[in-house]
């Protein structure tokens, strides 16, 4: 997930991910689009952003169909 400290989105979409995990067995890696120049050019306006390797899944606010399709698409 990409997205930067202090942003409240970031924060709701990290705890809906958190609650999801167990269920549909994944880590999550987070980063931090302020430490990557690319990253912020890329993203800035757009965060958080939900990646699965190259794959965007969503982004803004969690969509939890989307992140189930996504996993039952690659099982």
């Amino acid at each position: 997930m990409y997205g930067r400290s202090g942003c409240h989105l970031c924060d709701d979409m990290r705890d809906a991910l958190a609650d999801l995990a167990g269920e549909l067995q994944f880590s999550l890696e987070t980063r931090d689009i302020d430490s990557n120049p690319t990253w912020h050019e890329q993203y800035g306006l757009k965060i958080p952003v939900l990646m699965a390797g190259e794959i965007e899944i969503c982004h803004f606010h969690l969509d939890p169909v989307a992140l189930r399709t996504h996993f039952s698409a690659n099982a």
